[in-house]
């Protein structure tokens, strides 16, 4: 998702946009995924963590009796790719290879006798905080501009210095015809192309039946505007419809305006291609800061200067819009740049319009324990 969210999907980078309902959530408050490029994980965290006054018993975690750790496993494994490298590490990730991943009962006593949990709290003491939502879009496009593929996506501009150069806001480049000739690939919904920058990495769906992954490659470090906000404001829309379907059905009623409405968020987001390895199999996750595939459901983006990239995190939230509890171990794989602060989650909820339906809704308070190798 870094978030407008821009997180790495290989160095995926992501912005997160942040507020009321749906796509809302991400989109007026920035908080979606920008990632950042990967990121190593930080001893800083590692240190900060371990604590004794915030040790946990198991017991006292909400959920985690009736939570299904194997679902997690994968996304563990994943991160000891990284985190064996670190001698804090380096045993409990040795170890894991000899868990059955089939056997919830083995892989919950592992967690239990090799893990310590600790309470995550802010610095002001407190214990909750801000559980939002991010997704992996999919769009519609072709790499020649004809038809309904009217819509580029735009490579970083090689003639600027990257997180520099503060460039000209989106009004002035779709006019000045500065980014003719970076075009990376043309979709079919310039709405859609908007979400895609807020979460900074997605999949397009080419005419050729191929997937193409594109991730973040930079902005022209303007601040980001929320558009949906500015039709709520107007009272264009309400607040039930700041989402991705509300905003692209207000589009259709008012295609002249369409543009008008884009230019209210100065910032743009520029793309790469992602190829080879990094471009993963279809079912893969983006390649979220800790430099892994992310998955669905099981993965989380945090300050890593608070928690540990790679670490297992158990979190208590409910599920979006809602008070049914959603309480379940995570692994923390991913950052944003408006994920800031201690007790701060982004969930990652997988690929697609349900996905992208339930990240938008989700602005939870929620609390968070993370798991630290004894």
């Amino acid at each position: 998702m870094p978030r407008s969210r821009y997180r790495p999907m290989a160095a995926l980078r992501r912005h997160s946009a942040l507020l009321g309902s749906l796509l809302l959530a991400l989109v007026v408050a920035g908080c979606s995924s920008a990632p950042v490029t990967s990121v190593a994980p930080s001893g800083d965290a590692d240190t900060r963590v371990e604590r004794q006054d915030r040790v946990t018993s198991w017991q006292h975690l909400p959920g985690w009796s009736q939570d299904q750790p194997m679902a997690a496993w994968s996304a563990f494994r994943e991160s000891c790719t990284r985190l064996a490298r670190k001698p804090l590490w380096r045993g409990v990730c040795a170890d894991a290879k000899s868990v059955d991943p089939l056997n919830a009962q083995a892989i919950q006593r592992f967690f239990e006798t090799r893990f310590t949990p600790y309470r995550v709290t802010n610095s002001d003491g407190s214990s909750t905080g801000l559980i939002t939502g991010y997704y992996e879009p999919i769009l519609r496009g072709s790499r020649v501009r004809g038809g309904p593929y009217q819509t580029p996506l735009y490579e970083y501009p090689k003639y600027w210095k990257k997180h520099t150069h503060v460039g000209p806001t989106r009004r002035e480049l779709m006019r000045s015809g500065d980014l003719n000739g970076t075009e990376l690939v043309w979709v079919d919904d310039p709405v859609e192309a908007a979400y895609l920058q807020i979460q900074g990495s997605g999949r397009i769906e080419m005419t050729d039946g191929t997937t193409m992954r594109v991730a973040y490659a930079g902005t022209n470090n303007q601040p980001f505007r929320s558009f949906a906000k500015r039709l709520i404001d107007r009272g264009e829309i309400t607040p039930a419809e700041a989402t991705l379907p509300g905003v692209r059905a207000w589009a259709r009623r008012h295609p002249s305006q369409v543009e008008e409405m884009l230019n209210v968020n100065p910032r743009m987001v520029f793309f790469r291609e992602l190829t080879g390895d990094q471009a993963l199999s279809d079912s893969s996750g983006p390649v979220g800061a800790l430099g892994v595939p992310l998955t669905s459901e099981r993965s989380i983006a945090v300050d890593p200067s608070e928690i540990p990239l790679g670490a297992p995190v158990f979190l208590s939230t409910t599920q979006p819009l809602s008070q049914q509890p959603l309480q379940r171990l995570m692994v923390a794989q991913d950052t944003g740049s408006a994920v800031k602060g201690a007790v701060r989650a982004d969930f990652y909820w997988g690929h697609g319009d349900a996905a992208g339906e339930a990240a938008s809704r989700m602005k939870q308070r929620g609390e968070m324990w993370v798991l630290m190798p004894k």
